[in-house]
């Protein structure tokens, strides 16, 4: 990362001193105009943190439940000793606990979702028609029970839910639980609970994304097992304001991304497919992920809190792509003072592999079916990465067996 150390004493016509000063007029902007999105949410009781407590003091058999936060290996194990009546009283029991639990059998995760979610939609359903709300909050009950509707469709596999706050998710495509290679995708900011799907501009949602990359995935390589994440399970900057500009709700993310990669089968392989912030979020988790992930792909990236790929520490192929047109090109590409998410991936000091995006058109496109930023991204997750399209000029096969 360039720290001001770095840049020395600039002088005023330095770039590294104009790079200071735009850096310090967009935030500047951005915090006192109407350029940063306030959205404000219902203050619900966080209906999982009381789940996952439940759990805590709960028992079965007269045992007292194993730690939810343990080893995903040793809550598996736990799991699979359980019958067939004692599974149904966890689930329901606890449903948001085990829907969210790293190490439940995924098939359980999807069953236990569903129950949360059905909850879910009948709370909503009694808000929009609660005379104590406002016109816009019964509104806003109405868009979520039709959003828990949709996520409760047959044939959904509702990996993770938290109704709480502005609401999280994660949902599977392909058989997750005997993938040989598993794709994870990981949005940027504005992503809730009511933006994880889109009817309109399908692609520029995470379930768009996923299920374009799965589509894309399976006609490449048909005879692979393949499984792709679309994963909105951490809470992402409202718009494009200070939170966006830092890398706190990143290292939150991060933990997250963390706890789901070691949580994946162990002989999978796995590759992050990072958008916009969510690569500010594969940057600050690629230190600690484990050596199934082999490849980190990002697509219009601001940064991923690191100077060169080196400062990531990760053995995990690194990949940078960015449309032409896309505006985060025109941000500054540094940190200083916990500003900015540091160098910009696809320059070439970076030392990321710089992947061709054609027909990406814009920052929201890189998973449009039909684009070579899509198909670029298929490649990798498959592990066809010889048969990528490089950026102009970069050979970015180069060393690959």
């Amino acid at each position: 990362m360039t720290s001001f150390s770095e840049l020395g004493s600039p002088s005023p016509g330095s770039t590294a001193w104009r790079a200071l000063l735009a850096l310090a007029v967009v935030f500047v902007l951005l915090a006192t105009t109407g350029w940063t999105a306030v959205r404000s949410h219902r203050g619900a009781p966080d209906a999982l943190s009381a789940s996952i407590n439940a759990w805590r003091h709960g028992s079965l058999g007269g045992r007292a439940l194993p730690d939810p936060y343990g080893s995903p290996r040793v809550l598996g194990r736990w799991f699979d000793a359980l019958t067939k009546a004692q599974t149904d009283r966890v689930v329901r029991r606890y449903p948001l606990a085990v829907g969210n639990l790293n190490g439940a059998p995924v098939a359980l995760r999807y069953r236990a979702n569903r129950v949360a979610l059905i909850k879910a939609r009948a709370d909503e359903r009694k808000r929009m028609h609660d005379p104590r709300l406002t016109p816009m909050g019964r509104s806003d009950a109405a868009r979520r029970m039709h959003r828990y509707e949709d996520l409760l469709d047959a044939g959904r596999q509702i990996l993770s839910f938290d109704p709480s706050g502005a609401g999280r998710a994660a949902e599977v495509f392909g058989d997750l639980a005997h993938a040989n290679r598993v794709s994870i995708v990981v949005p940027g900011v504005d992503t809730d609970i009511l933006t994880f799907q889109k009817t309109e501009r399908p692609y520029t949602a995470t379930v768009g994304m996923a299920r374009a990359l799965y589509d894309n995935e399976r006609a490449d390589a048909p005879d692979t097992r393949t499984a792709v994440i679309a994963w909105a399970d951490y809470t992402t900057p409202a718009g494009i304001g200070m939170d966006a500009a830092t890398g706190k709700l990143a290292a939150q993310g991060a933990v997250r991304l963390r706890a789901l990669v070691n949580a994946l089968p162990s002989l999978s392989r796995v590759s992050l497919m990072c958008h916009s912030y969510g690569s500010v979020v594969c940057g600050v988790a690629a230190r600690d992920l484990p050596p199934k992930v082999t490849d980190i792909a990002v697509a219009g990236s601001p940064g991923m809190r690191a100077g060169h790929v080196s400062d990531l520490g990760t053995s995990a192929r690194v990949w940078a792509m960015r449309d032409s047109g896309d505006w985060i090109e025109d941000i500054p590409h540094l940190e200083f003072g916990g500003l900015g998410h540091g160098a910009d991936p696809v320059s070439s000091g970076f030392g990321a592999r710089v992947l061709a995006a054609d027909g990406a058109d814009g920052h929201a496109g890189y998973f449009e079916p039909g684009t070579t930023s899509l198909d670029n991204f298929a490649r990798v997750g498959i592990g066809a990465v010889q048969s990528v399209s490089c950026g102009d000029g970069d050979d970015c096969t180069a060393g690959l067996r």
